[in-house]
């Protein structure tokens, strides 16, 4: 295969991570079916596609934790206010609504930061440099 056209594909791989905001997991989908289709016409494209499905995969994981811990803070306040039925209201004292924007916040801040890394991957792929992602959990 040229060496331009495998880095144009190892750069798409990247890059298809963004179908994640089109279609449900479509950052995990999209790779995976590009890599799987390109995989046999060079080892490049392999570690690339590889590395972007591993981190889509990861980062999705992470997220899904982090959100798993907003449960605990909207859980406790409403358990707080269920004995007074009468008055009941959402109260985020103690702790509660600074908790969940503080949950939302690292969420937001780690999708600033996939978006980031995503496009880095793109365009380091893309000049032939074989790019390693932080953070990344080796499923593949």
């Amino acid at each position: 295969m040229n060496k331009n056209n495998e880095n144009t594909n190892a750069f798409l791989i990247h890059i298809s991570a963004f179908g994640g905001f089109i279609i449900p997991f479509g950052s995990i989908i999209v790779p995976l079916v590009l890599w799987q289709t390109l995989k046999d016409r060079s080892r490049f494209l392999d570690e690339q596609g590889k590395e972007a499905v591993n981190f889509n995969i990861s980062y999705a994981l992470y997220i899904f934790v982090l959100g798993l811990s907003i449960v605990p803070f909207a859980l406790g306040s409403f358990i707080r206010h269920m004995n007074d039925y009468n008055n009941f209201h959402w109260d985020f004292g103690n702790g509660g609504l600074f908790g969940i924007f503080g949950m939302a916040s690292i969420i937001t801040l780690i999708g600033f930061i996939k978006i980031a890394l995503i496009i880095i991957a793109a365009l380091k792929s893309k000049e032939g440099e074989n790019y390693k992602y932080p953070f990344t959990i080796k499923f593949y």
